[in-house]
């Protein structure tokens, strides 16, 4: 007997999370994909029902897993892109960034994950970054979220593996999703940091435009939710296999200027 796997999506109504809804729904697939307002969603998808979530708010992340009910597999993809100086990061912008990348998805898993336990199956991927690798200037917040996301993730797997249940993550490098007209920026007026921070966000953005197609990060993700032993890491763009091998080879130091030279630092 077929059995018809039922998927929760978040952050699905643009980039990676809706290419990765749209090819679930191509497998037959039942679809949650999240969005904080559903009505607005300017162009759903096909086969997806969309539920509201907001995943700073542990109360709508509670309503959203109920909602959802059993879930096969969680693609924990919704969050925020944030930049900054780290001397002029809001206390409270660097809260709600963690409370969106880190805590809301830890809470989603946390309430998905003993159904999947009681079943004998399901996956759970986080979708990070390569910056929590590669950890890049004015970009301190984001890299330490997506760093917190991808260590939750690493040291769970051992607890749900002998039920059924994988934990991977998967590390895009630029991609091409339009994120950096969404990104939140913090630069106080006159900062001393100014010139090189305007200089590293061009040069992200220009990255960003020649970087990855989400089509490819969702491929990526669904091989991690179609291997039988989901790997701890999956990494796709950005020239991942070369960059990850050259991170074992030379000194971190080395590494750390080639990253900040890709951005004109």
């Amino acid at each position: 007997m077929t059995t018809t796997r039922t998927a929760l999506v978040t952050g699905a109504s643009s980039g990676i999370g809706a290419a990765v809804a749209t090819a679930l729904v191509q497998r037959g697939w039942r679809v949650y994909g999240t969005t904080r307002n559903p009505s607005a969603v300017k162009e759903p998808i096909a086969g997806v029902e969309y539920l509201a979530l907001d995943l700073s708010v542990y109360a709508s992340v509670e309503a959203c897993a109920a909602a959802a009910g059993d879930v096969d597999v969680l693609v924990n993809n919704a969050g925020e892109s944030q930049s900054g100086p780290i001397e002029e990061l809001p206390m409270d912008a660097v809260e709600r960034l963690f409370r969106t990348n880190v805590f809301g998805a830890v809470r989603l898993a946390q309430l998905l994950l003993p159904g999947m336990r009681a079943r004998g199956y399901g996956r759970v991927v986080m979708v990070g970054s390569m910056l929590a690798s590669f950890p890049l200037a004015y970009r301190s917040s984001y890299t330490a979220a997506k760093a917190a996301l991808k260590g939750f993730a690493m040291a769970a797997r051992r607890e749900v593996a002998p039920y059924g249940v994988g934990i991977a993550t998967v590390e895009p490098g630029a991609i091409s999703t339009g994120i950096g007209t969404r990104r939140t920026h913090y630069l106080a007026d006159g900062s001393p940091f100014s010139t090189e921070y305007h200089t590293m966000i061009e040069r992200l953005d220009a990255n960003e435009r020649k970087g990855t197609s989400a089509a490819k990060v969702a491929a990526t993700i669904l091989k991690a939710i179609d291997d039988e032993r989901p790997r701890p890491l999956y990494a796709v763009g950005s020239n991942a296999p070369l960059v990850f091998a050259l991170r074992r080879l030379v000194p971190r130091t080395v590494v750390e200027k080639m990253v900040a030279r890709r951005h004109g630092l």
